[in-house]
């Protein structure tokens, strides 16, 4: 079966992090996980960490401001509900390339 709907751009991102796994403590068992994909955390760091604008964050990321909002507003649920709920956040996969921006 042919994808349907147009093909997802490749996003750009500075770096892979070092640390792809956060645990909760405290939580007996094996808690549930949630996965956080590349760009999602390239979009926290942008406007969250970097405080720059969700222009200039698309922009260095090579895609829209629309586009990076929905990014951002995913990563921000995704973050949430791990904490919320003692949930594992792993960082992995994503549609991405690492590239230094300027």
């Amino acid at each position: 079966m042919k994808p349907r709907g147009r093909p997802r751009k490749v996003r750009k991102i500075e770096k892979v992090p070092n640390i792809v796994v956060f645990s909760p403590r405290g939580r007996p068992g094996r808690p549930d996980e949630v996965e956080l994909k590349y760009e999602e955390l390239e979009a926290l760091r942008l406007r969250d960490v970097d405080n720059l604008r969700q222009t200039e964050s698309a922009r260095r990321m090579g895609i829209s401001r629309q586009s990076f909002g929905r990014v951002l507003i995913k990563a921000r649920k995704t973050v949430a509900d791990a904490l919320v709920s003692g949930k594992i956040i792993r960082i992995t996969g994503g549609s991405y390339k690492i590239e230094s921006v300027e």
